[in-house]
């Protein structure tokens, strides 16, 4: 009895799990197929090579536009984050700073995207003259990925045996030399994924590229202030309310390349854990 009783809990339990695995499949299917059938009429060659026209044309110049902002934003946050990661992780993890690093970061990963966009509108659009421009949007999003980087590049060099670096240093290293070659050699998948993970969350950013990087039908340029630039979170912002349809094809265009992008991010992210894993 007792046994059977086990296994009747064991096939409720695994349909209960089945159940709400299917709640969440089912609203992100609709998703998607919304998103495709909506953005079928816009998905021509053109698409990649004509810019924004109006309320038509294609999106060359959100698609490099994107690319442009969110990849000099992790270009930012990459570097600060894993330097402020290796900081309170390894190099002085009781320390009174490195708490206040990690508050700071708890805060900052709280703190809506609107208000970072405001605070870059007002400090870096207005306080330093620079204009809606690629760099203030680039900073904005980099305020928003620093706080992943730092805590999942902590996280990362935590998992590392204490072993390897007692060993790292009793041959001789010093401190650095074990951090460098020894302990973030050893958390790299887990640090890149963390870097990963900002980025995905960066490209789907639409308020703070509103008030720092304002717009442009234009292909980007190389001048980092006083140049606004297009991006596709503001097509899927702005076009989605046209009351024409080959706006709203566009908007959903738009939607669909970023879900693409995020989900190619997510993958590359899990292959890197995945490799992590096989390795050790």
């Amino acid at each position: 009895m007792t046994v059977a009783w086990r296994h009747l809990k064991d096939r409720i339990m695994l349909g209960l799990a089945v159940l709400m695995g299917l709640i969440i499949l089912v609203p992100v299917i609709g998703m998607l197929w919304l998103v495709v059938s909506h953005a079928l009429p816009a998905l021509t060659p053109s698409l990649f090579t004509e810019v924004t026209v109006g309320t038509g044309g294609g999106l060359a110049n959100a698609i490099v536009g994107t690319f442009y902002v969110v990849g000099l934003g992790i270009l930012f946050a990459g570097p600060l984050g894993i330097m402020a990661g290796v900081y309170v992780g390894e190099v002085d993890p009781s320390g009174r700073f490195a708490q206040f690093i990690r508050f700071t970061t708890d805060v900052m990963a709280g703190v809506p995207s609107i208000v970072i966009g405001y605070f870059g509108y007002v400090t870096l659009v207005l306080g330093l003259g620079w204009g809606f421009s690629t760099l203030a949007g680039a900073i904005a999003l980099a305020l928003i990925g620093v706080p992943y980087v730092v805590r999942s590049t902590e996280t990362a060099l935590s998992k590392v045996p204490r072993g390897m670096r007692e060993a790292s240093m009793a041959l001789g290293a010093s401190q650095t030399t074990t951090i460098w070659r020894v302990t973030l050699r050893e958390a790299l998948p887990g640090v890149v994924t963390g870097v990963l993970l900002a980025l995905s969350i960066a490209i789907g950013e639409t308020a703070p590229l509103l008030y720092t990087a304002g717009w442009s039908n234009y292909m980007p340029n190389l001048q980092l202030t006083h140049s606004p630039i297009g991006y596709l979170t503001y097509v899927v912002w702005t076009y989605i309310n046209e009351p024409f349809a080959p706006a709203q094809a566009l908007a959903y265009a738009a939607g669909l390349l970023l879900l693409l992008l995020i989900v190619i991010v997510n993958i590359v992210a899990r292959r890197l854990v995945s490799r992590s894993r096989l390795g050790r």
